[in-house]
């Protein structure tokens, strides 16, 4: 299919297997950046009804398999590795404005390793500092605390989700690239609508595709099913979690935030990131699920749905933002990933 950016003029040829029937989808101009908008509604292919004998059929062994893999994925969430302890300890030592850096430096003591990952991020291009820091305690005098708690959090994260998740196709460093996304962007957001939400925007962005670390490998065995049921195109990959597991990523991610200890009004916007309107209001849903998607739109989304991905207007709307908005957020998210995953190589 040729499709035209309306503000360059520029025109990409997209093979057709590559375009969702049936949606409208987004996705920036390689060449200027602006979003190019396609509506796939009228390409979409008349499709024959699923005999009612083969519906029930299908139901009951649905049903079958469906509560004892749901109980056993459940089960799993156990076997995740716990955020580590220096991530809550240092976090509650940040918020007490009484605590010292003497006390921080104790916490520290205990993981030398997350304090090495602390301290490279503190020295990156990002934070764009004028002297080298060489200690946590300088750290905190330079960067201020809640910088210093963004910095933890991001260095506990960065082993959980740097591995291959084979089960979504996804290499080494994808899941935790795409997350960083969606951490920035989500603390953009936060910034301009809500500032008091900033903090908890940035911790939801980087913890909000957890569940995949947990599904990975129940995906990875059912491969042939997901695949079969995007073949026509008219399925995404989140329908798919839902028709062969029984549930999405997004609700196993919520499960994952009760063993994590994460704040309730994070756990329910990682919840429903997907579908904010669900969400009964959560603001914080709306500014995780544009992040996400000015995340896929900025070429740094993981898995098939990149492409497809598309926006709530309720959501987008809430937040007051126009294309030229999202068009901004998307270079500002873009370089500052880039910036932070150059210490990550």
């Amino acid at each position: 299919m040729r499709v035209e950016c309306a503000n360059c003029q520029k025109v990409y040829d997209i093979p057709d297997e590559r375009l969702p029937a049936g949606k409208k989808i987004k996705f920036p101009c390689p060449a200027c950046k602006s979003v190019i908008k396609v509506d796939m509604r009228s390409h979409q292919a008349d499709t024959d009804a699923v005999p009612s004998s083969a519906s029930g059929a299908h139901a009951d062994k649905k049903s079958g398999e469906g509560e004892a893999l749901k109980e056993k994925i459940f089960k799993s969430v156990s076997e995740l590795p716990p955020m580590p302890q220096v991530v809550h300890k240092a976090r509650k030592v940040l918020a007490d404005p009484n605590s010292s850096f003497k006390d921080l430096a104790i916490i520290f003591v205990t993981d030398q390793a997350i304090a090495a990952r602390v301290l490279k991020l503190a020295n990156s291009a990002y934070y764009g500092l004028s002297q080298q820091v060489s200690s946590i305690q300088q750290a905190s005098v330079i960067l201020g605390h809640k910088t210093l708690a963004e910095l933890v959090t991001m260095s506990a994260t960065s082993s959980l989700l740097g591995k291959d998740i084979k089960g979504y196709g996804l290499e080494a460093g994808e899941l935790w690239k795409h997350s960083l996304a969606v951490a920035f962007g989500s603390r953009l957001i936060a910034k301009k609508k809500n500032p008091a939400f900033s903090d908890d925007a940035f911790a939801a962005g980087l913890i909000h595709d957890s569940g995949k670390l947990v599904l990975d490998k129940y995906v990875l065995e059912r491969k042939g099913k997901f695949e079969e049921f995007m073949a026509d195109g008219q399925g995404s990959f989140l329908a798919a979690e839902k028709e062969i597991l029984g549930f999405d990523h997004a609700e196993i991610a919520s499960e994952v935030c009760k063993k994590w200890n994460v704040p309730e009004n994070v756990a329910t916007a990682i919840r429903y990131h997907h579908y904010p309107s669900e969400a009964q209001e959560n603001e914080l849903a709306n500014i995780l699920h544009v992040a996400d998607g000015i995340a896929m739109l900025s070429g740094l989304g993981t898995g098939e749905d990149a492409l497809s991905y598309e926006m709530e207007e309720s959501a987008v709307k809430s937040l007051g933002f126009k294309d030229e908005d999202i068009s901004k957020l998307m270079d500002q998210v873009v370089a500052s990933v880039q910036n932070t995953m150059q210490e990550f190589q």
